[in-house]
């Protein structure tokens, strides 16, 4: 119960964060959740999460959304994303592991590059944005957590902050919902995953409102 507990309070803090910025609640919270209940469970737990709160983004700001760069991204970024869910249904815990720890490490190095000079990820080649996007489905595929990658494409074609977190929200909304109805199907949303749901609502809830 207490691991349940702390990762409420992980809960609590990253989607604070994602409710400001519209991405980054699972690739933050992930590493701990892992720590405290294990991959299997983390991150079935945190899509659910992370699909209640773009939801109810896409709900207030539905009005903001740019369908046009949605349709695009959702072409490239679901093209990536049944080969990340094939990846997290048959690879062992310490393999999804050790892929989680490498997509980490880069992103970690790319945000400390980028408080240190400027990247200017917008005069990226066309085709590299567009293989970001197909990278960012492979990892949400497997992870729930492909934001990192579809935001270096989203903030060229999203530079209003507003169009971006409720486009960026609905494609979360999007994703998740495919992931949420496999796992179903799938029998992955066992009633281990649904009490550890159930403990963390109250922090989601709080983090969202404030």
């Amino acid at each position: 119960m207490t691991s349940y507990l702390l990762l409420g309070f992980v809960v609590l803090i990253t989607h604070f964060l994602e409710g400001i910025t519209g991405f980054g609640c699972t690739v933050l919270a992930l590493p701990f959740a892992i720590m405290l209940v294990g991959t299997k469970q983390a991150v079935p737990v945190l899509l659910f999460l992370a699909l209640l709160l773009a939801g109810y983004i896409v709900l207030i700001d539905r009005k903001k959304i740019v369908w046009r760069e949605f349709f695009k991204i959702v072409a490239f970024v679901g093209m990536g994303l049944p080969v990340g869910i094939l990846t997290f249904n048959y690879l062992d815990e310490r393999m999804l592991k050790m892929i989680l720890g490498v997509f980490m490490v880069i992103v970690s190095i790319r945000g400390l590059l980028s408080s240190l000079v400027n990247l200017n990820e917008s005069r990226l080649p066309k085709w590299i944005l567009n293989l970001l996007l197909l990278c960012g489905g492979f990892i949400h595929g497997a992870f729930a957590s492909g934001g990192p990658l579809v935001v270096i494409y989203a903030k060229k074609a999203l530079p209003d902050k507003s169009n971006f977190r409720a486009t960026i929200c609905m494609l979360w909304t999007a994703l998740n919902t495919v992931l949420l109805v496999g796992n179903i199907a799938r029998g992955k949303m066992t009633a281990e995953i649904w009490e550890i749901i159930g403990i963390c609502m109250p922090f989601l809830i709080a983090g969202t409102l404030a």
